[in-house]
């Protein structure tokens, strides 16, 4: 795990101590050495860094930028399968001088270039310079565990794996765009390939942009798709082999993600997915695993949960239970660490349980991408019962102009009770009123949304966002297949994937995630829909797998997750930031609100009238983060 940036200017240069000071910037990221590639090629200045967080081959020999040929590369990231691929190579007549998968990538991408990809098992973002084709050619993992943005402007070509050190160029132009300002208040993350700044992208998970610096020209590919494997025909296959060729997938995912040259340990929170996760990593091992696992004061905890499952496992476990003041004093910290408005207020949790962490091993196993593969999120099993009522009801517009009078007939805007009926009713009417090719997945997004009515009220020349997903329904075998899919390729990636990456690279703590193979995921996805959810069990096929290894009675329980009281301490403790930031002069200063309206909302908020107190959360991030970047 590492950060990589660099610059490529036109008509112009970057000076070193820049790309010192841009690399600096994420230092984090990688503290144990870093390198500097930089060199004229075709006219432009080109420029390109890494730091490095040694966890394979921890030799100097590894270190990058590392050149091959006429190839040279910054990558972050873990290939697991290196070594395979590396034999192959050999094979081929490849000599190597050293032990790195680093040097692999390159030598693979020599052999076969952007077919090389269907080879790699693992996470990545990495950036290939080619001198006979004078091309820079960018790639990014499937699920998008790693980040990596970029601006571009026709004169400049500014990368990085995380904002701030895209900022330090002196041609970077800090300009806010308002469509990520609009989807942040209305999902609570900012979704690939948007950015919170203009000319600022991301490069999308399962895609590739190469940049021609001999005409400016970018070219974007995408070459995975998770819908490929959503929507494809269910495989036939009975249950009982399903749940063995899963079994075995997840093993060898699991194994995989053990690869390294330091300490490795596993986020045990005691539910199913970690649960799994440690239970068959320990099965094969002699031995003892390293599980970790964070208590709060305040909260859900499952702390207790964690250890009791780690006792039965026989893990080498290490808990710890944090403060309210230790979980209060990391909120002013979250906008340097997150770069963008961030609106997880798990991120918090997250990076404490990566900081107990970090004292003992520097890669982290966690266990996130569950519930989006396969099916355990409550909300689907509510989703799959809502579309089944409403596809039994008529289907004529008469229904659909009932809901919306409805609607309309509640005028509140915010408070609790009326705002949730306005919102319900206001979908419900869209759901009638739109082409059935895209209904389904409009509900559920839009159910999971701040409402329209709301958003227009609050901000001021930002239009309501379109759908993030808009794929027709046809090929895909129900709602809860439809639901998935959007969660997998938005949620997941730019709320779960960012709080986890941010969080971990805080510490210089490498995370992996063995549920995010995307051989699982090309597997799970064509299981018949009902082998993950039954209609009465979630997330149904691991479950069973995991039950062989624990006994059902310990994880028999209602999901939890990372979440701590932060509106109650919103209105104690840390009172002061919703004083300070959501003033009525601190509100004016970026021109994006009905202050007013903002301001009521906060009046409620105080008064714990509020429906969606989530709003006032982002509300905050947004002011803290404009604070420090903006102004």
């Amino acid at each position: 795990m590492c950060g990589i940036t660099g610059a490529i200017v036109f008509n112009s240069f970057t000076e070193e101590s820049t790309i010192r000071e841009m690399l600096n910037e994420i230092n984090h990221r990688g503290p144990d050495g870093s390198g500097i590639f930089k060199k004229k090629i075709a006219g432009a200045d080109v420029a390109l860094a890494h730091a490095r967080l040694s966890i394979i081959d921890l030799s100097n020999h590894a270190a990058q930028p590392m050149t091959y040929k006429n190839l040279t590369i910054v990558y972050n990231g873990e290939v697991y399968n290196f070594k395979e691929i590396k034999e192959e190579l050999i094979g081929l007549g490849h000599e190597f001088e050293n032990d790195s998968d680093t040097e692999v990538i390159l030598h693979a991408y020599a052999e076969w270039k952007e077919r090389a990809l269907e080879k790699f098992i693992g996470m990545f973002a990495f950036c290939v310079l080619d001198e006979t084709t004078k091309k820079l050619s960018f790639y990014r993992d499937r699920v998008g565990v790693k980040p990596l943005y970029y601006y571009w402007n026709n004169e400049v070509f500014l990368f990085g794996s995380e904002l701030k050190s895209l900022v330090k160029h002196p041609k970077f132009v800090r300009e806010i765009n308002p469509k990520a300002v609009g989807h942040f208040m209305r999902v609570g993350y900012i979704p690939s390939p948007l950015s919170i700044y203009k000319n600022t992208s991301q490069i999308n998970p399962g895609h590739s942009l190469t940049l021609d610096l001999e005409t400016k020209k970018i070219e974007i590919k995408q070459y995975w798709s998770a819908l490929d494997y959503f929507k494809a025909p269910p495989l036939k296959i009975d249950y009982e082999e399903a749940k063995i060729e899963t079994e075995k997938l997840l093993v060898n995912s699991f194994d995989y993600r053990m690869v390294s040259d330091v300490p490795v340990g596993v986020f045990l929170s005691g539910g199913y997915d970690s649960t799994c996760v440690a239970a068959l990593l320990q099965t094969n091992r002699t031995e003892k695993l390293k599980t970790f696992t964070i208590g709060f004061e305040e909260g859900n905890n499952e702390a207790p949960y964690a250890k009791e499952t780690a006792n039965y496992l026989g893990t080498d476990h290490s808990e710890y239970i944090c403060t309210i003041k230790e979980a209060q004093e990391l909120v002013v910290n979250l906008p340097h660490y997150y770069d963008e408005p961030f609106g997880d207020s798990s991120a918090i949790p997250t990076m404490l349980v990566c900081k107990e962490a970090k004292k003992k091993v520097t890669v982290a196993l966690s266990a996130d991408g569950g519930d989006e593969v396969f099916a355990g999120y409550s909300r689907y099993s509510r989703f799959h019962k809502n579309i089944k009522s409403l596809n039994n009801l008529s289907k004529k517009n008469i229904f659909g102009d009932a809901f919306l009078a409805a609607a309309f007939d509640l005028t509140s805007g915010f408070v609790k009770t009326e705002t949730f009926k306005s919102h319900h009713f206001k979908t419900l009417s869209n759901f009638y009123k739109m082409d059935e090719k895209y209904r389904t997945a409009m509900l559920f997004e839009q159910s999971a949304s701040l409402s329209e009515k709301v958003y227009v009220k609050m901000l001021k020349n930002v239009s309501y966002p379109d759908l993030l997903y808009k794929h027709d329904e046809s090929d895909f075998q129900g709602a809860i297949s439809i639901a998935q899919a959007i969660d997998y390729q938005n949620y997941m990636t730019n709320d779960i994937l960012t709080k986890v990456d941010r969080a971990a690279m805080s510490v210089s703590l490498e995370g992996r995630e063995p549920l995010l193979d995307h051989r699982i995921l090309e597997f799970a996805a064509r299981l018949p829909e009902e082998y993950k959810y039954d209609g009465i069990t979630k997330k149904k096929i691991l479950k069973d797998i995991v039950h062989k290894h624990v006994p059902k009675t310990m994880l028999d329980r209602p999901k939890s997750g990372f979440s701590l009281p932060i509106y109650t301490w919103l209105r104690g403790d840390l009172k002061y930031l919703i004083e300070e930031f959501l003033s009525e002069s601190e509100l004016e200063k970026s021109n994006l609100f009905n202050v007013s309206y903002v301001l009521k909302m906060k009046d409620l908020f105080m008064e714990n009238k509020l429906f969606n107190q989530d709003i006032i959360w982002r509300l905050l991030q947004f002011q803290m983060w404009y604070k420090k970047w903006m102004l």
